[in-house]
C-alpha cells in the first residue's frame, strides 16, 4: 500500500521524494478530471445535435468589485502568504501531514502580510483597468462546455463535503473519538453522499445557466461511473478502510492467473494504520490486517471503469432525454449492492432487519432508475407524438 505519492515513487524507483500528496487524495483529483473531460464531450455533442443551447449573456467590463470581492480577495491572500512560508520554513513537517498543516491554525503571520500586500496590489491594478472600461457592455455567446470548470469545483465542493457529512453520520463513533481527524482527512469518503450533494448543486446551477437537467445529467451519466472507478483505484492503493470483510477461503482455480492479492489481501502499510504491526518495518504506516479481506475497492474500480466503456459506445443510440442517467443508477445500484455483501460497513437495524447506509442509497438508486427508464420512455413518446402534430 501506498499512503502518499512518495511511497509509490520510493517503491518504483528506489528514491524518496517528500510530496505533499496522498495517494486517495490524487487519484480522486484524477477522478474529477477523467469526469469533467467525459462532461465537456458530451455537452459538445449535444449541443451540435441542437439538443442545448448556448446563450447569449451580457458582459460589463467596466463594473467595479463590490465589498465582498474585495474581502474575499484579501482574506485569500493573507491565507495564502500566512501558510506558504509556514511550508517553505518547515517543509518536512508538512510533507508528512499536509492536511493538518493546512486546516490547522499553524501559520506565519509576516508571511500572511506578504501575501495580503500582493493580493491588494494586484486587485487595484484590476480595478484600474476596470475603470478604462467604464460602460463598455458586450453580448456574448457562452456555450455549456464552457461551464465545466465551474461546474467540477462545484461538484468538487459540495462532493466532498457531502462524502464527509454521510461518511460520519454512519460512524459517529469515529466522529466522537476524533472529530478533528474525522473531519479533515481525506480517508473516510461515502461515494453516495458526494454523488446526492455535488449533483444537487451541479444540477440547481446547470437550471440557472439554461441546461436542462435532463441534459445535464445524461452528459454526466459515464463520467459518473469513470470517476467513481479511478477514486476506487485510489481506495485499493492506499488501503483507506473500504475493504471487504475477512475471505480465508482458498482462491478459486478461475482466478489461478492472477496474483494471491486480487482474491484475499492483508493491506499491508495501509493508511489508516489498521492491524498488526508488521514485523521490521519502521515508520508511519507500519500496519497490516490480522485476516486477509476482500479487496473489494479493487472490484469496484474494475466493474465500474468497465460500465464506463458500455455506457460511452452506446451513448450516441440512447436519444430519449434521461435515459443514459436512469441506466447509470440502475447499473451504479445494482454493482453497489451486492459489493456491500462483502464489504464492512456500518449496520443499520429495523427490527430484525440489518441494512448498510449504501444498500438502502443503492436500492433507492435502482428503483430511481427504473421509474426513470419509464418516464423517459413516456417523455419521449409524448415529445414525438407533438412533432407529429
Amino acid at each position: 500500500m501506498y499512503a502518499t505519492i512518495s511511497d509509490l515513487i520510493k517503491d518504483l524507483f528506489g528514491i524518496y521524494i517528500p510530496l505533499p500528496i496522498q495517494t486517495f487524495g490524487f487519484f480522486v483529483a484524477i477522478s474529477f478530471l477523467l469526469g469533467a473531460y467525459t462532461i465537456v464531450q458530451e455537452l459538445k455533442r449535444k449541443e451540435s445535435l441542437g439538443l442545448i443551447k448556448a446563450q447569449l449573456i451580457k458582459v460589463n467590463h467596466g463594473k467595479p468589485s463590490s465589498i465582498l470581492e474585495w474581502a474575499g480577495s484579501l482574506i485569500f491572500g493573507f491565507l495564502i502568504g500566512y501558510k506558504l512560508l509556514l511550508i517553505f520554513t518547515d517543509y518536512s513537517g508538512f510533507s508528512d501531514d499536509p492536511q493538518g498543516y493546512i486546516l490547522s491554525a499553524k501559520g506565519n503571520f509576516v508571511g500572511g502580510l506578504i501575501g495580503l500586500a500582493i493580493s491588494y496590489y494586484f486587485k487595484n491594478k484590476e480595478e484600474k483597468q476596470k475603470k478604462s472600461l467604464t460602460g463598455k457592455v458586450t453580448e456574448e455567446l457562452q456555450h455549456p462546455h464552457e461551464l465545466v470548470g465551474t461546474i467540477t469545483i462545484i461538484a468538487a465542493i459540495f462532493g466532498l463535503l457531502g462524502a464527509k457529512i454521510f461518511h460520519n453520520l454512519e460512524n459517529l463513533d469515529d466522529l466522537m473519538r476524533d472529530p478533528i481527524d474525522a473531519l479533515i482527512s481525506f480517508s473516510g469518503l461515502t461515494m453516495y453522499g458526494g454523488l446526492i450533494m455535488g449533483g444537487a448543486a451541479v444540477l440547481v446551477f446547470a437550471k440557472r445557466n439554461g441546461i436542462d437537467w435532463k441534459h445535464m445529467c445524461d452528459a454526466a451519466a459515464p463520467g459518473l461511473m469513470l470517476s467513481y472507478g479511478t477514486g476506487r483505484i485510489g481506495c485499493q492503493m492506499s488501503g483507506d478502510g473500504d475493504w471487504g470483510i475477512d475471505n480465508l477461503a482458498a482462491k478459486p482455480d478461475w482466478l489461478s492467473m492472477f496474483p494471491d492479492w486480487v482474491w484475499a489481501y492483508k493491506y499491508p502499510n495501509n493508511v489508516l494504520g489498521e492491524g498488526v504491526p508488521i514485523e521490521g518495518c519502521i515508520g508511519k504506516h507500519c500496519a497490516e490486517l490480522a485476516n486477509p479481506v476482500f479487496p473489494t475497492p479493487l472490484y469496484e474500480a474494475v466493474a465500474c471503469i468497465l460500465l464506463f466503456f458500455v455506457l460511452w459506445s452506446f451513448r450516441k443510440k440512447i436519444t430519449a432525454p434521461f435515459m443514459m442517467f436512469s441506466i447509470y443508477m440502475v447499473l451504479n445500484g445494482v454493482e453497489r449492492f451486492f459489493i456491500e455483501k462483502i464489504r464492512i460497513n456500518t449496520l443499520y437495524h429495523t427490527g430484525t432487519f440489518a441494512f448498510t447506509q449504501a444498500e438502502l442509497i443503492s436500492s433507492l438508486l435502482i428503483i430511481g432508475g427504473l421509474v426513470g427508464i419509464f418516464l423517459s420512455m413516456k417523455w419521449a413518446k409524448e415529445n414525438k407524438s407533438s412533432t407529429m402534430v
